[in-house]
């Protein structure tokens, strides 16, 4: 018995995959699209690595087209790209990712999954990528997805072989064709079999492409025609998936909505090959499991479905919810059931939702919701009982059609409440590349479900009906209208240094603030501040009780305490104690416009850089490109830091020195562009004859890299140079030094090999492999077995100032607290400073030889007179 209610649980979960915040009926086209998919037996997994690799003009034609439920299930949460829309990366950025591909699937219609592996970045082959990612808990994950979806058809983007193109691409076929052996086998992880069954897919594929000059197509492969025009979207298929595939913002992926058909290849893997269609030998209807009746069913509400009234397909609906709850096959049973629910309550027009007014809450508050129910059915839906998180409320009530009902209730955070954070975050990451996830059930899925729901008891013709609604915010914004979110739950007390992170020099004290977030108005007794390192403490503060009002605590921790610690990097952890509670945490809140509000928590703590890292620049202009921390660094150096805008070219040109070139330009010791700048600003065209001008008349541009996709400018610098998908991945690569004496590695900081020590991810990307002979390349570095390269850093001359081109990871290091990384960029800012030392040393010595040649002639002058008298 409790093993089938733990498969009913895990189904649940499989199909409800993105909780919504609101119950609400689909639309008719959307509804009859569900009763065709209701009557298809099939399924389909497609299986790639990252967000955005599944092919959505495939999903798209699946679902809509053959009315085939359809998941996709990517290996990772795409943690390790690259972040066009702002600062995030590593977690946050996956977090960002797993929404817009729930972003996506709302508009496919396809299903999400996830396994625990952690995306790491750029690998080049297989053999790296399984140096990261534990290669039986991946496939593990992949086998629980089988055996819990239950796919007939599995499709792989890519192929184990270099035609993928990435090592995690490979990867994910490579363990696709392991996890197709084994879902069927009993003997293979014999623990999930306490929560579902084993689970043997028909057939494995491969969907082969053309990506760039790469084509795995052929003739004698399997051909489908996709992309079809659909009346009830308005659009084809391929229009649908270039939609769906924008959603995809934080990468930049927009895509062209493409009209036509198309076709789509695919190559045999493993199983029973497919001659013509990717569903030969499939069971396809209920008629073929014995169940002719429910195909009868079926037949009859669809040819009778009204789009105006679906309200009338009720009677029947119902009827079929009794047949489908009489079948013996409880897994074919419990996936369908799930479905019609959802069917039912949509031809009912019900929506549901609880709100307050309040956006975050602490676990054992106390707030005033609202439950709003409103049916749109001729015939009744009653409501019988509502269970308000923990306490129950019988109501035998009417839902007059059309007629919204309000009922105000308060309730109570249950004190043991779990913060509002995603599952695979709660726990730090495990030492194999994965996630750690609580509780085993949950893996595979997007998000889980949330905990705080409001229970909803219905009753539609005879059925009886239990629907969730979870608490929820509401709130009207002024642009957007309704916004309706989650309620995040938060702690009492939040700790949050007041800048990323700190730079220190030997043998000074180091002053750090902290902001304390009251979240709660329950009476804070007096509290502790602890500043912690490796267990100890090095300094912290006393605080009085606190009034209900957020506050700043400055603390300083002493040199003494620092010199004892031999590290350049130091991460210090916050802890507030206040009543014997311990509050240690700060949230992470991401928000953009197409996603929901998304919250974590880590712990309180703060990057500290100690050591010896010298600036010579005091003003920097600043171009932005993708998301970069750069900025931000830069002004906790102490350099002032402009981010320049359009007008800032435009204004007040100087042509006395008859090379255009700026005041505004003029007045900054180096300018940066921030990474893919190439990529993201479409009028840096109009602005590069303006920094050439800057450089020539004497300045410093330093620009990080750029990627060939989507570019603004063929030219980026004075003298050409080609930028190539060549990359360094290993971020613990030898580094040669071309030329120890340059002075980019000499001033102000002296660069050695330890500078490249402890780099995170990766040392560089888009490295140039060509370039002119006026350009000096200034390191040599490359993964194991491959040709060195020598295009992570070209600096030259250009009038009288410098240009440096580097895509080495600048944006990766230094939120990372990497000091050599530090330093090196530095240098790169204070190379104008350097010649200009140069010059008046020169000068300085031109005044002393003038100087001496006075004072000689003074000498000269005075004895040849003295002389003459």
């Amino acid at each position: 018995m409790f093993k089938k209610v733990i498969i009913v649980f895990i189904l649940v979960f499989f199909m409800v995959f993105c909780p919504a915040q609101q119950v609400r009926p689909s639309k008719s086209s959307e509804i009859y699209r569900e009763l065709k998919t209701l009557k298809h037996l099939p399924k389909v997994l497609y299986l790639a690595a990252h967000p955005d690799d599944e092919n959505t003009g495939l999903l798209s034609w699946l679902i809509n087209d053959q009315n085939v439920e359809t998941g996709y299930l990517s290996l990772t949460r795409g943690d390790g790209g690259q972040n066009l829309l702002g600062t995030e990366q590593g977690a946050a950025l996956g977090l960002i990712r797993t929404h817009e591909l729930l972003e996506a699937r709302k508009l496919d219609g396809a299903q999400q999954f996830f396994t625990r592996a952690i995306d790491f970045g750029f690998s080049k082959n297989t053999t790296d990528t399984f140096k990261q990612w534990d290669t039986d808990i991946i496939t593990a994950d992949v086998v629980w997805v089988i055996r819990t979806f239950r796919p007939d058809i599995i499709i792989c983007r890519f192929p184990p072989t270099a035609a993928a193109g990435h090592g995690q691409h490979a990867a994910s076929a490579v363990v696709a064709e392991k996890a197709f052996k084994l879902a069927g086998d009993k003997t293979a992880f014999p623990n999930q079999l306490k929560y579902v069954n084993i689970w043997q897919p028909k057939r494995l594929l491969w969907n082969t492409f053309r990506f760039g000059g790469v084509n795995t197509t052929a003739e004698n492969q399997l051909k489908i025609t996709v992309g079809q025009y659909d009346a009830q979207l308005g659009m084809g298929y391929g229009e649908l998936a270039g939609l769906s595939r924008s959603l995809h913002k934080s990468q930049g992926a927009g895509t062209q909505s493409v009209a036509g058909i198309k076709t789509e290849y695919f190559s045999h893997v493993l199983g029973e090959p497919a001659k013509t269609t990717l569903f030969d030998g499939v069971t396809k209807a209920w008629t073929a499991k014995g169940n002719a009746d429910i195909d009868q069913a079926l037949d009859k509400i669809v040819s009778a479905f009204n789009f105006n009234y679906p309200d009338l397909s009720l009677p029947d609906l119902l009827a079929l919810r009794k047949k489908i709850m009489e079948l013996k096959d409880s897994d074919l049973k419990n996936d369908k059931i799930k479905s019609l629910d959802n069917i039912i309550l949509s031809c009912a027009g019900f929506m549901g939702e609880v709100v307050t007014n309040q956006a975050e809450a602490v676990a054992g508050d106390n707030y005033n919701f609202r439950l709003n129910l409103i049916s749109r059915a001729e015939n009744p839906v009653v409501l019988e009982n509502v269970k308000w998180v923990s306490k129950s409320e019988s109501f035998n009530r009417k839902l007059s059609k059309d007629s919204l009902i309000t009922i105000e209730h308060k309730i109570q955070i249950p004190a043991d409440a779990a913060l509002t954070e995603p599952y695979w975050l709660v726990k730090p990451a495990t030492n194999a590349g994965t996630f750690s996830v609580p509780n085993d059930t949950l893996i595979g899925l997007p998000e889980a479900e949330s905990p705080l729901n409001v229970l909803v008891g219905l009753k539609i013709g005879s059925e009886k009906f239990q629907v969730k609604l979870p608490l929820s915010f509401k709130k009207l914004d002024p642009v957007r209208g309704d916004v309706v979110e989650a309620l995040r739950i938060v702690p009492a007390l939040e700790l949050k240094f007041t800048q990323p992170l700190y730079l220190v020099k030997e043998n000074e004290d180091l002053h750090l603030s902290l902001n304390v977030k009251v979240n709660s108005d329950k009476p804070f007794g007096n509290g502790k501040l602890n500043l912690m390192y490796n267990g100890e403490r090095l300094g912290g503060a006393d605080v009085s009780s606190i009034n209900g009002k957020d506050f700043t605590i400055d603390c300083v921790i002493p040199k003494n305490k620092l010199a004892s610690i031999h590290s350049n990097r130091l991460q210090l952890e916050a802890n507030y104690v206040a009543d014997g509670v311990m509050y240690n945490k700060k949230q992470v809140l991401i928000q953009y416009p197409h996603l929901p509000s998304l919250q974590y928590f880590a712990p309180a703590t703060v990057i500290v850089m100690k050591g010896d890292i010298q600036a010579k620049v005091k003003k920097v202009g600043y171009l932005e490109g993708a998301g970069d921390f750069i900025p931000e660094f830069l002004r906790i150096a102490g350099i002032q830091v402009d981010v320049l805008k359009d007008e800032d070219f435009y204004g007040n040109i100087d042509e006395s020195d008859g090379n255009g070139s700026q005041n505004k330009l003029s007045q900054y010791d180096a300018i940066v562009l921030g990474v893919r700048t190439n990529n993201t600003e479409k009028k840096l065209g109009r602005w590069m004859p303006f920094l050439w001008s800057y450089v020539k008349a004497g300045g410093n541009l330093v620009m990080q890299y750029n990627t060939n996709q989507d570019t603004t400018v063929n030219q980026l610098g004075m003298y050409s140079f080609s930028i190539a998908n060549k990359r360094v991945t290993e971020e613990n690569a030898e580094v040669k030094f071309l030329n120890p004496n340059h002075k980019l590695l000499n001033f102000p900081n002296k660069i050695t090999a330890d500078d490249f020590n402890g780099w995170v991810q990766e040392r560089g990307a888009y490295f140039p492999d060509q370039w002119d002979a006026v350009y000096e390349p200034l390191f040599e570095m490359h993964d194991t077995g491959e040709e060195p390269l020598q295009g992570s850093t070209l600096y030259t001359k250009y009038g009288k100032g410098n240009f440096i081109y580097t895509p080495l990871s600048f944006f990766r290091q230094l939120p990372a607290g990497n000091v050599g990384a530090a330093r090196l960029f530095l240098n790169f800012l204070s190379a104008q400073k350097k010649l200009m030392n140069k010059q008046l040393k020169n000068w300085n010595t031109w005044y002393i030889l003038l100087a001496a040649a006075l004072v000689l002639q003074i000498a000269f002058y005075y004895v040849f007179t003295k002389f003459w008298a």
